[in-house]
């Protein structure tokens, strides 16, 4: 999921974007800094010490459906408010019992504790309860997820938050597989190769191999078969929760295939606009979009045709490449699947409308032109990333990371599994997915090379 493209005239990231919480204890942080791959800044002492809690920063301008620029107090104001409350979400990972099953519903009843105590007018009331919608929208692209009301409140202290201000790599993400990738020997990868079902607890022969016999036969869409000692599996979830039944021959066992099911994962998208010429301030890093009519305390009913743009949080500003601006739009959830379905015309021409009405320019230009991501339909993702769902708890992520057979001695281990959906309290995260297949290496090295010292620490 991770795809640096070359468009604009630079490089976009399509799928993975920052490095959250780069500091000393990210692994991604420490072996981009090893490669050579981020700048001064990024690595800078004073940028690895900032807490940002995990939440993302303010805008810089926020517009209202109307046409309006709310002041920066107001947004503040908003989002210590939200913030706050999120992080009181955190204090349930050891109570007995929680108030109610998701973040979502605590958030809100929460809110309509504290409305009750607002003194302004209606109509102020009516904004503030819009920009937290806002904010519940932002939410939702954080944890790729349609609705927060979806994921466990429970667990949800349990994603572990590093320091450090959140960085891109000026290049592009891609740089980090790539230097990865070139230590490998030629030809070790193969590519365009889809995997059709992963046969294991079996014996299986290979003609190259006389006399030796297999627990497990990789066999692949056209045909072709490769025998294994052991396979690592690292599919995202949403592939193995649409394939679950025909990936595997035995099937998993039920405990892990009802893990694979409860977990969440969930679609958070982008779309890439490129202007002629910025109508943005210079220093602007985060625009903000709110629709005055919602609220986070009335349930939308969504009329994905009409209004799945009302899902868009903003738009973040990348750095200009030469004479190109390009503004990068988030946005999650069933609307986000929706727009998938439409054609770029008709997402350009409809975000055009969306600018034009937010700046209260009419005649704002047009995008020159549109690239987005489409990580729902895409058929070997089928969405972005996972999160802990009401009905099931970081038990699942550590259920789903179990190697297989489950009852087995190390010698016999066959299938291994790895990826961001493994990893109990980095879920989501490109520096999950890395100590998720770190974590199943040694676990093979120990089993080959008991004695062979770990060639680096482990975080």
């Amino acid at each position: 999921r991770i795809r640096s493209e070359r468009s604009f005239g630079g490089v976009v990231e399509v799928g993975a974007h920052w490095i959250h919480g780069p500091s000393r204890g990210n692994p991604v942080f420490q072996l981009a800094a090893e490669y050579g791959l981020l700048g001064e800044k990024e690595l800078s002492e004073e940028n690895q010490l900032v807490e940002t809690g995990g939440h993302v920063g303010l805008p810089s301008v926020t517009y209202t459906s109307s046409g309006v620029r709310l002041s920066l107090q107001l947004v503040a104001e908003m989002a210590t408010l939200f913030y706050g409350l999120i992080d009181q979400t955190r204090e349930f990972l050891q109570a007995a019992e929680t108030p109610v099953p998701s973040v979502g519903e605590y958030l809100r009843k929460e809110l309509s504790r504290l409305v009750v105590g607002w003194t302004e007018d209606e109509e102020t009331k009516k904004l503030k309860l819009a920009v937290l919608n806002a904010f519940f929208n932002l939410e939702c692209c954080v944890s790729g997820t349609h609705s927060m009301d979806l994921v466990a409140l429970a667990p949800f202290g349990e994603y572990a938050v590093l320091p450090g201000l959140d960085c891109t790599f000026p290049k592009g993400y891609q740089g980090l597989t790539d230097c990865m990738m070139a230590s490998l020997p030629q030809d070790t990868v193969v590519f365009e190769k889809p995997v059709k079902t992963i046969h294991w607890n079996g014996a299986f022969q290979e003609a190259a191999f006389p006399g030796e016999t297999f627990p497990v036969s990789v066999e692949c869409e056209d045909g072709d078969r490769f025998p294994a000692h052991h396979v690592i599996v690292t599919v995202p979830l949403g592939f193995l929760k649409e394939h679950l039944d025909t990936f595997f021959d035995p099937p998993l066992p039920a405990e892990k295939a009802e893990a694979i099911r409860k977990i969440g994962f969930g679609t958070n998208n982008k779309i890439f606009l490129e202007f002629e010429e910025p109508f943005w301030e210079p220093d602007c890093q985060l625009i903000q979009v709110v629709w005055e009519d919602t609220s986070p305390l009335e349930d939308p009913v969504p009329a994905l045709r009409d209004a799945w743009f009302r899902k868009l949080i903003g738009f973040v500003v990348l750095p200009a490449f030469g004479s190109v601006h390009v503004l990068c739009g988030f946005i999650a959830g069933l609307e986000s699947e929706f727009m998938e379905t439409l054609s770029d015309e008709e997402v350009l021409l409809c975000l055009t409308q969306v600018l034009r009405r937010v700046t209260g320019n009419p005649r704002l230009p047009a995008p020159k032109s549109v690239l987005r991501s489409r990580w729902h339909s895409a058929p070997y993702t089928r969405g972005s990333y996972s999160y802990v769902a009401v009905g099931s708890t970081g038990d699942g992520l550590d259920q789903l990371a179990q190697p297989l057979p489950a009852d087995s001695t190390d010698a016999q281990l066959q299938i291994l599994f790895a990826g961001e959906a493994t990893h109990r309290t980095f879920y989501s995260t490109t520096h999950g997915a890395l100590l998720s297949g770190w974590r199943e290496a040694d676990r093979l090295l120990a089993l080959w090379a008991p004695q062979a010292q770990q060639p680096r620490p482990r975080l």
